[in-house]
């Protein structure tokens, strides 16, 4: 008995010590273990990976890595400086008169009939491969007219066994940007697009008659057929577009999936009925020439991206600030890219699992919830921001930018009490927007809800951009005085005093006697959220001012805004381009959200409308950065803080946590395909997460062989009844 316990036990530390080589928690496929492999998260499912649709940052961060627009931006230097990516060279730009005549470059825009923008790419460049391009010797394309027999076995791209590929060319780019006026597609930019590319709108209305007039819905609309003004493709090689006057923006375009490339093939062969029926569009498997393709496409659960195996001819940078050198940025110079084999994006709704998994080592990168800030972050110094000891044991590091980002409280200036319909509410609804401005406290909001991690606004445009004023120059006189050199928040007694100048002496309306009582829509849903929201009220409260929160869903909340029934609304903005405009045509009033009749995307929320504004945006927006616009800028800013149409916020600090085998890492919100710079570690990464989560074997060893020892006794006790049954069938029975 004591032989079979003990081989037993001993049996079961072996297999126990055995299993402890692996790694009991690991949420990924044993197969993948020690791979080239970079996890990342998702929190919101992707709408559109379409690029002419695609507008949001959950989706960009896939967009980007599959498509390749002609130019990018130059990974490491600052400020942001484009450069190009399929085109051989930047754009040569060329400006014409109305008689076609070129223009030199220094002509006032006034004398600018159109721009030309002439791009060549480089030959040799092909797409993934996919099931659009597969062909056959005899019977030419596979899969552009499927039947139901073929279709019966096919639920996902993947089930397609035979793919192909080609080379890109001019005629890609000029077949996207005639999509911009597809009448199925409602790209968001189109309206924008519409005002400059040369002959859009007129496109557009094209396309609408040509597809009205197709026997079935189903039919393909071959934009082939139907040139573009605006778009000439002059070879395989090389195309030029054509810009109404002069829009020095638009060249930031050319650096988003608006404007990449999208093959007539993929076009074709996505507008079969039985594939769309299957969920098998553009809008869900995309095709393009970038470094990575998608295989997996999952948005409920886990999203992969894999190496385009056709993807070549790109190097990591060779150059880049001073500080990239110090920091080992350029440790691969001039190594072909990208470095990573697969890239998986698994969707976490919450964020504690989130952290836990990073700091297992199952996640390579994280940011940091307000809630583990303090086990993340400590401040040293003059305030600087470094990992605590714990992180710093981990070998887990700290990155931080200001992202060229605001967020705002707007005031619909629509409305009677806080934007004035008539002369006299407009000055009272001015100094109310004046006085609330100064009582909301951004610095103790930034504090509080953001751990420091964000910088007051003082205007519309955020550190970083062209425009942006440092110092004694950028403060916002309204709400701050320069003290002691720093900006110091006005008093709440000035906010109070001009309170009583809007006709609300301590916040009860002197004409009716009635308490004032404002109205502010969120979507707030979180237990964080309703801490600011209370929060909020308090700042309202020092005015003695009533604030009455309305939450609703997202698309409820747009379509107030949308429809103007808010009265003070909580938004941001994150920036498309370095340029003030994207962040100065927010206020320009032809881009008002009501009564828009241009159609523009409409971005301006708060429906703001001062013509001396509106002339000096239209002068400014075509100008070179210079002294000449800084001083237009200026004059803008000032007005807006005279106006005070939002409450500037504040520009946030992202603040990024990267374990020690992630490198490359150089945070850039403006550019978004920057995974093929990033390189893993992975050995060292399996070799620390091996560490971090062994598992405590003792436990379980112990309780085995309690266990056992309690066994012995029944074991005992059933051998002692087994004899004792064994003895009575042997004796004889008596006769």
């Amino acid at each position: 008995m004591k032989v079979v316990i003990f081989c037993l036990t001993s049996a079961a530390l072996i297999q126990l010590a055995a299993c402890g080589q692996m790694v009991w928690n690991n949420p990924y496929r044993t197969s993948d273990t020690g791979k080239n492999i970079l996890y990342n998260v998702f929190t919101e499912r992707p709408k559109h990976l379409d690029p002419v649709q695609s507008y949001s940052a959950n989706e960009i961060q896939f967009t980007a890595q599959i498509y390749q627009p002609p130019l990018q931006y130059h990974y490491l230097k600052r400020p942001f400086t484009l450069m190009p990516y399929t085109s051989v060279e930047m754009p040569v730009i060329t400006y014409y008169d109305h008689h076609d005549c070129p223009l030199p470059d220094d002509v006032d825009a006034d004398a600018i009939a159109y721009t030309q923008y002439e791009i060549s790419i480089k030959p040799g460049i092909f797409y993934q491969p996919h099931p659009a391009f597969a062909t056959h010797v005899q019977s030419g394309w596979l899969y552009h007219q499927l039947n139901e027999e073929a279709l019966a076995t096919v639920y996902r791209l993947s089930d397609f066994p035979e793919t192909g590929t080609r080379e890109l060319t001019a005629h890609d780019y000029a077949y996207q940007i005639k999509r911009l006026a597809h009448p199925k597609l409602h790209s968001p930019i189109y309206g924008l697009m519409a005002d400059y590319i040369v002959g859009l709108r007129d496109y557009s209305n094209v396309l609408r008659n040509v597809q009205s007039g197709l026997k079935e819905s189903g039919d393909f609309l071959n934009l082939n057929k139907y040139p573009l003004e605006g778009v000439d493709v002059v070879d395989d090689y090389t195309y030029r577009i054509k810009i109404n006057g002069k829009y020095p923006q638009f060249i930031y375009w050319l650096a988003m999936p608006f404007f990449a490339p999208i093959p007539w093939e993929a076009d074709l062969f996505y507008s079969q009925q039985g594939l769309i029926e299957k969920n098998i569009t553009l809008d869900w498997y995309p095709v393009g020439t970038g470094p990575y393709m998608l295989t997996e496409n999952n948005p409920n659960l886990r999203m992969v991206l894999e190496k385009n195996p056709n993807f070549h001819g790109e190097f990591y940078p060779e150059d880049g600030m001073p500080d990239d050198y110090e920091n080992g940025l350029l440790r691969d110079a001039g190594k072909s890219i990208p470095f990573i084999d697969k890239i998986v994006y698994t969707r976490e709704r919450e964020g504690i699992p989130r952290w836990n998994k990073f700091l297992q080592g199952y996640y390579d990168a994280s940011g940091i919830g307000s809630d583990s800030f303090d086990q993340a972050v400590q401040l040293v110094g003059q305030g600087e921001a470094t990992v605590t000891e714990a992180m710093a044991e981990q070998g887990i590091r700290l990155e931080t930018t200001v992202a060229v980002s605001t967020f705002y409280i707007g005031f619909n200036m629509l409305d009677p009490t806080v934007g004035g319909t008539s002369e006299k509410t407009r000055v009272s609804a001015r100094k109310l927007r004046q006085a609330i401005s100064i009582a909301v406290d951004y610095e103790e909001y930034i504090s509080i809800f953001a751990n420091g991690r964000g910088l007051p606004a003082h205007g519309p445009i955020a550190p970083g951009m062209p425009g942006f004023r440092h110092g004694r120059e950028g403060i916002n006189p309204v709400v701050y005085d320069w003290i002691n050199n720093g900006p110091q928040r006005k008093s709440i007694q000035v906010a109070r005093h001009l309170l009583a100048e809007a006709g609300y002496p301590n916040g009860i309306d002197q004409e009716t006697g009635v308490p004032l009582v404002l109205y502010f829509d969120v979507t707030a849903r979180s237990a964080e959220d309703r801490s600011f929201l209370d929060w909020m009220r308090k700042q309202f409260q020092k005015l003695n001012i009533q604030l009455v929160v309305r939450s609703t869903d997202y698309n409820r909340f747009q379509d107030k805004i949308r429809k103007g029934n808010a009265q003070i609304f909580e938004w941001g903005w994150h920036a498309d381009y370095p340029d003030p405009e994207n962040f100065l045509f927010l206020l320009y009033g032809p881009q008002r959200k009501v009564g828009n009749s241009s159609g523009n995307a409409a971005n301006n929320a708060a429906n703001y409308d001062n013509p001396v504004y509106d002339q000096l945006f239209e002068q400014m927006k075509n100008m070179d950065n210079g002294p000449g616009r800084q001083e237009i800028i200026d004059r803008m800013v000032e007005i807006l803080r005279f106006d005070a149409p939002w409450l500037w916020g504040y520009h946030p600090k992202e603040y990024g946590l990267y374990h020690a085998w992630y490198k490359n890492v150089k945070p850039n919100r403006i550019s978004n395909n920057n995974v093929k710079y990033y390189r893993i570690d992975s050995d060292l990464r399996e070799q620390k997460r091996r560490e971090w989560n062994e598992p405590v074997l003792w436990p379980l060893v112990l309780a085995f062989v309690i266990i056992v020892i309690n066994l012995i006794p029944a074991v005992a006790v059933y051998r002692r009844h087994e004899s004792s049954m064994g003895i009575k069938k042997l004796r004889p029975k008596s006769s």
